[in-house]
C-alpha cells in the first residue's frame, strides 16, 4: 500500500483517554506474568481467551481462576485448557481467593456489568469482550465505578486490529478525501451465522441487548473510530420478520425437532466433539440448550435493521444490518469533499463467484485464532478524488482466521508489546465501549417511540 507517514503522531483521543490508555498498558510491562482469572468458559471465552492464551501466550500470563454458573462447564474448560488453576461458580469467592490481577470478563452480555464493576472494586484491572454491557444503567455504573476505583478497563475490539480496517483509517487520518460527510456502511450476515444468533441466548433482547448491541457493536466501534468523532444522536427502524414466529415450523431443538429434514436451517450440534463437551453434556447444570429452534415463538430481537448516526462534526451514517442474506459481508464507502473512499469485505460476486460450502464455513474461519498467517487474497479500498479521472485501488492482504488477522494483532498489542506506540489508536477502553453500546441502545429506544433519540438523553460519559 502506498501512503505517507504510516506510522505518525496524532491527536485521535483526548488527553484523559490517552492517559488512561498509556497507564493500562504500564500495568503489563516489565513485570512477571501477569495472574488472570477468566468469567465465562463459554465458546469464546474457553478458546480465544482460554486455551489460546494457555497455548501462544503462556510466558505472559498465569491463570489464578476460572469461573462460570455451570459447574460442569468450568470443570470441563479446566481439563481442556490444561491448567490446574481452581475453578469456581462463586465470582466473588474467587476474587478473595485467587487474588487476580487481571479479569477477563466473557459470560453473557446482560452480566458483563456485574463482573466488570465486581472485578474493579475487589482491586483487579479487566479486559472485556464486546459489547461492554446492554443498556444505559449498567454503562452508567461501569464509568462511574471506573472513575471511584482507577482501575483499567480495555475492551477487545478486536475490528479495528485486521489490516483492511487499519488501511481504511489510514486513508481517513491522512485526510486523503478532505472532510468526510457521510458514511454508508452496509453489513451482511448469511443465513449460518446469521442464524447463529436465533439459536442461542443472544434471541432475547434481555441476554444480548439485540443485535443491535451484541453484533453491531463492533461496526459501530469501527465508525466511532474511523470518523473520530463522538455519536449524538440516532434515529432507527427494525423488525423481525424472518426468524421467530414468522417460521413455518418449530422444535425444541434442532437435535430433537421432528422437522429436520425439511427446514434448512437445520443444524447438527452432534458432528462438533467440542461443542458437545462444553454444552449438550452440561445441560442438565443450567438448562441451556446450545441448538434451540431458529423460529422459536419467544424470540424478541429484530432481524432487519437499519439507522441514521448524526456524529458532532456533522458527519451522518446511514447503516444497515442484515441477519438472512445468500453472502457474509459489508460495504462502506466515505463521502468527503475532495473525494471519495470506497471498500468492501467478502462480497462474492466482486471476485467473480459465489461458493456455498464457503459461506457456511466462513464465520468458523473468522473465529479461528492463527498465529501463522498466510494471505492468500487481497482486500480492495477505491480511493478516488474529485476531478480527476483515474482512482487508485489499494491492494490489502487478507488474513481469513481469527476476525481478519484482527484478534492476533490485539492480543499481541496486550501480552506482547504493550508498551508499542498506537498512533490511529487500535486499544479501546470505557469511552469507546460506552459510545459503541449507546448507538445500539439509542437505536432500540427510536424504534419503541418512534423518535430520534440524543445520547446524551441515554448516559453521562
Amino acid at each position: 500500500m502506498q501512503r505517507r507517514n504510516f506510522i505518525k503522531s496524532t491527536a485521535f483521543f483526548s488527553a484523559a483517554l490517552a492517559a488512561n490508555q498509556a497507564s493500562a498498558f504500564a500495568l503489563w510491562k516489565n513485570s512477571a506474568r501477569k495472574r488472570i482469572a477468566l468469567v465465562g468458559t463459554g465458546i469464546r471465552g474457553s478458546s480465544l481467551w482460554g486455551r489460546n492464551l494457555v497455548k501462544n501466550y503462556g510466558d505472559q500470563v498465569e491463570f489464578v481462576g476460572l469461573c462460570d454458573i455451570n459447574p460442569g462447564r468450568v470443570e470441563f474448560v479446566k481439563g481442556a485448557m490444561g491448567v490446574d488453576c481452581p475453578a469456581y461458580t462463586d465470582f466473588d469467592k474467587m476474587m478473595t481467593e485467587a487474588k487476580p490481577e487481571w479479569v477477563i470478563v466473557t459470560t453473557m452480555d446482560s452480566t458483563h456489568d456485574k463482573f466488570i464493576v465486581g472485578a474493579m472494586e475487589h482491586g483487579a484491572h479487566v479486559i472485556t469482550e464486546k459489547p461492554m454491557t446492554t443498556d444505559a444503567a449498567k454503562c452508567q455504573n461501569i464509568l462511574d465505578t471506573q472513575k471511584q476505583t482507577g482501575k483499567q478497563v480495555l475492551v477487545t475490539f478486536n475490528y479495528r486490529h485486521s489490516p483492511h480496517n487499519t488501511a481504511i483509517k489510514q486513508l481517513l487520518h491522512d485526510e486523503e478525501v478532505g472532510k468526510v460527510t457521510s458514511v454508508d456502511f452496509h453489513w451482511y450476515l448469511n443465513v449460518y451465522h446469521g442464524a447463529s444468533y436465533f439459536r442461542r441466548w443472544h434471541a432475547y433482547v434481555e441476554n444480548s441487548g439485540s443485535l443491535w448491541v451484541h453484533k453491531a457493536t463492533h461496526h459501530f466501534d469501527l465508525l466511532n473510530w474511523w470518523v473520530n468523532a463522538k455519536p449524538v444522536a440516532v434515529t432507527a427502524m427494525g423488525a423481525l420478520e424472518h426468524y421467530g414466529k414468522n417460521g413455518p415450523f418449530r422444535g425444541e431443538s434442532c437435535r430433537t425437532c421432528p422437522h429436520k429434514d425439511e427446514c434448512p436451517y437445520f443444524w447438527d450440534i452432534t458432528k462438533d466433539e467440542y461443542l458437545m463437551n462444553l454444552y449438550v453434556d452440561n445441560e442438565e447444570y443450567d438448562g441451556y440448550i446450545r441448538d434451540s429452534c431458529v423460529f422459536r415463538e419467544d424470540i424478541n430481537i429484530w432481524d432487519k435493521m437499519s439507522a441514521q448516526i448524526l456524529y458532532d462534526n456533522d458527519v451522518v451514517v446511514n447503516y444497515s444490518l442484515t441477519t438472512y442474506s445468500p453472502y457474509e459481508g459489508y460495504r462502506i464507502a466515505f463521502n468527503g469533499h475532495d473525494g471519495r473512499i470506497d471498500s468492501w469485505e467478502d462480497i462474492p460476486y466482486q471476485r467473480g463467484e459465489y461458493n456455498e460450502e464457503e459461506q457456511a464455513a466462513l464465520h468458523s474461519a473468522e473465529m479461528e485464532f492463527k498465529i501463522e498467517e498466510v494471505p492468500t487474497e487481497f482486500h480492495e479500498v477505491i480511493l478516488h478524488k474529485n476531478f480527476e479521472p483515474d482512482f487508485k485501488s489499494i491492494k490489502v492482504p487478507k488474513y481469513r482466521y481469527g476476525h481478519g488477522g484482527g484478534d492476533r494483532r490485539m492480543l499481541d498489542y496486550l501480552f506482547v508489546n504493550p508498551d508499542a506506540e498506537d498512533p490511529l489508536g487500535h486499544m479501546a477502553g470505557t469511552t469507546d465501549g460506552a459510545y459503541s453500546v449507546l448507538i445500539g441502545i439509542a437505536a432500540r429506544k427510536s424504534i419503541a417511540e418512534g423518535r430520534t433519540v440524543r445520547l446524551d438523553e441515554l448516559v453521562k460519559v
